[in-house]
């Protein structure tokens, strides 16, 4: 069987598209599909089921995939990689969120990062979701940290660790803030205080109103800054609430630079997740740098 033909057919089973897949390998779209009747006609039988937006691999596809991808991911990594022990490292390139990334993700891999030979050079990107699973599934990116799971056969993912969100603003807010009216009434109690949050929309403040308080913030942003960092700034210095990752704000709780608001019974959640392009975890750096975020995220609790 042709490895050339192999590498074709995985292309397509993660891109889940014959142009998405063109474009990666740097082939024309005639090229690949091809390519792929031609390791069908060896085969005598269909990997893909043709659709109107994309493929979907068949059962022996998917058996094809899940034993040949592992195998052709580490030849592609002998063959492009240095074999000179003295070399550097290989360059592990991980994207995420700018503020989970850069508190938790890079402090984490750190040390795996440093071990020299043994280890990998580390190179980050931060941007949203979309920007990220998309950079990932181009071969931007080799691990990927996402709050959405993504779907299809292109990727595989595994939970990392849930974020505990926190209702909190400066001290003086408080202090003007009926705690029994804040209990009895919820949202209504809070809606003459001003909001911080990280877009237009309020994600953050929106999220939290729906699942504590069933309802939706009344008042406009007034502080909007892309960066939850610059979102507890703005709160410490008293611009008004902002709902924040307990992570990011314990430290300002702990000194009260901010207080937290409202202590529900279950306090709203969102999850991380560690992503690949299915089949690259068999790569020694990924792997270790998957490992190891895991092993991390168990402590933190």
């Amino acid at each position: 069987m042709d490895l050339a033909l192999l590498r074709t057919f995985v292309t397509v089973h993660r891109a889940g598209s014959f142009t998405r897949a063109a474009a990666l390998l740097g082939l024309s779209q005639p090229a690949v599909t091809s390519q792929i009747r031609t390791l069908e006609r060896q085969l005598g039988k269909p990997l893909f089921l043709r659709q109107a937006r994309g493929v979907t691999p068949t059962t022996i596809g998917d058996e094809l995939a899940h034993k040949a991808a592992p195998h052709l991911d580490a030849l592609v990594e002998i063959a492009e990689g240095p074999l000179d022990d003295e070399s550097s490292p290989t360059t592990l390139h991980l994207a995420g969120p700018p503020e989970f990334t850069a508190e938790r993700a890079l402090p984490a891999l750190a040390e795996l990062a440093g071990e020299g030979r043994r280890g990998f050079a580390l190179r980050a990107s931060f941007g949203t979701p979309d920007e990220v699973l998309e950079g990932l599934a181009a071969g931007h990116h080799d691990l990927a940290i996402s709050a959405a799971r993504p779907r299809g056969a292109l990727f595989t993912s595994t939970p990392l660790c849930d974020e505990e969100h926190v209702l909190v603003a400066a001290p003086r807010w408080a202090e003007h803030l009926d705690p029994d009216a804040l209990r009895l009434k919820g949202a209504p109690a809070l809606q003459d205080l001003p909001v911080v949050d990280v877009h237009e929309s309020l994600p953050f403040v929106s999220h939290y109103w729906a699942s504590v308080f069933d309802a939706r913030p009344a008042a406009p942003g007034t502080v909007v800054a892309p960066d939850l960092r610059a979102v507890l700034a703005c709160a410490s210095a008293g611009a008004g609430l902002a709902v924040l990752p307990r992570y990011l704000c314990a430290p300002a709780l702990d000194r009260r630079a901010v207080v937290a608001l409202h202590d529900p019974v279950v306090p709203p959640l969102r999850t991380y997740f560690l992503v690949v392009r299915t089949g690259t975890l068999a790569l020694p750096p990924v792997a270790r740098a998957h490992e190891g975020l895991l092993r991390a995220a168990a402590g933190w609790g």
